[in-house]
């Protein structure tokens, strides 16, 4: 199968096809050791770097990507590389962030009845204000805080556009806070 691909090339041909099996295999010989060491440099984690470098190569091959010459794909993969060696770091952090808090968080804190009593009058005082509030803000805030939906998604949803989305829920917050003022009530 090869040979027949191989025969159809003129051996003079520069531009790469990462799709193309021998112009991968080319890239791959290429570039894989010095992605390697990109990504073991910033993830410090071997098997980390080698499915990172993998995974940019695979990435030049699913795109089809056409490279003038071996640096321009070697220059394209370093950068994915280390984009995404970058963002496999920080999504370790977040993930110790996270577990540590879980850790050593203090589970023996128990809520006092006084406590509880003043979340929950807290609440229908704020549910109340929320009632207040004129539909067309009350609408937008109930889906951004309560369904948890970005601006693009309310817009939609509602038929207004996402800078309209968000001056109602700027709005609808702002009036909802005067509310609250009033009564004095603070919430967490």
């Amino acid at each position: 199968m090869f040979t027949d691909i191989a025969g159809n090339r003129d051996e003079n041909e520069q531009v790469l096809h990462a799709n193309h099996p021998l112009d991968f295999k080319k890239i791959y010989d290429e570039t894989m050791q010095l992605l390697y060491k990109v990504s073991y440099r910033v993830v410090n984690d071997e098997e980390a770097a080698e499915d990172l470098a993998h995974d940019s190569l695979i990435k030049a091959n699913e795109k089809a990507l056409v490279f003038p010459t071996i640096n321009d794909a070697k220059y394209w993969l370093i950068r994915v590389v280390k984009n995404a060696s970058l963002n496999y770091v920080k999504r370790k952090q977040r993930e110790k962030k996270a577990y540590e808090k879980v850790l050593y968080e203090d589970h023996r804190a128990a809520p006092s009845g006084e406590t509880d009593y003043l979340k929950a009058e807290s609440m229908q005082t704020a549910k109340a204000a929320l009632e207040k509030l004129p539909p067309h803000l009350k609408e937008v805030l109930v889906l951004r805080e309560y369904a948890g939906l970005n601006y693009k998604e309310i817009g939609k949803i509602v038929g207004i556009t996402e800078d309209n989305v968000k001056v109602r829920v700027f709005r609808a917050r702002e009036k909802l806070l005067t509310f609250l003022e009033a009564d004095d009530v603070y919430l967490s």
